[in-house]
């Protein structure tokens, strides 16, 4: 092999090797830099399971760095109001819905039902939970414009 193939080969493995591990530096290890630092839940499903998932993976992703906020509406609504609770607990760790969702706004997520919730509903202000408020659709509207918030619909 000659000098200058030699040479050649050397400067295109060094080149692989840099990109390599500037990819591996850009999208590897524990560094969350790329990642979003609030998503926004919008929950609908009147299904406890998909209530449940919505609430395990904001939950995921809150224990990730994210901070959620989770929007209720139409039927999911019902997290919202106090008092109320799910029928049964899902498996396999014995959650509701409602509980994980009051857990993570202990830890700074915001919780609020849809503007046109309780005036479609037989609830008022005065029958949420503490803490959950009530949406405006200017302040939502940003937040779903904002491309470094991922939407997340359950």
């Amino acid at each position: 092999m000659s000098i200058k193939t030699t040479l050649t080969l050397a400067a295109a493995a060094t080149a692989i090797a840099f990109s390599g591990s500037a990819l591996a530096d850009s999208h590897g290890g524990d560094d969350h830099a790329d990642y979003a630092d609030k998503a926004l839940f919008i929950v609908t499903s009147d299904s406890l399971q998909t209530q449940g998932m919505a609430m395990i993976l904001a939950n995921a992703m809150r224990e990730q760095g994210t901070t959620p906020h989770i929007l209720l509406c139409d039927a999911a609504g019902e997290l919202a109001i106090d008092g109320y609770e799910s029928e049964t607990e899902l498996g396999p760790r014995g959650i509701k819905p409602e509980g994980l969702m009051q857990m993570m706004m202990g830890e700074g997520a915001g919780v609020d039902v849809c503007a046109i919730y309780l005036p479609n509903s037989d609830y008022d202000e005065g029958n949420l939970r503490d803490g959950v408020g009530v949406a405006t659709p200017g302040a939502m509207a940003e937040m779903m414009r904002d491309p470094k918030v991922p939407v997340f619909s359950f």
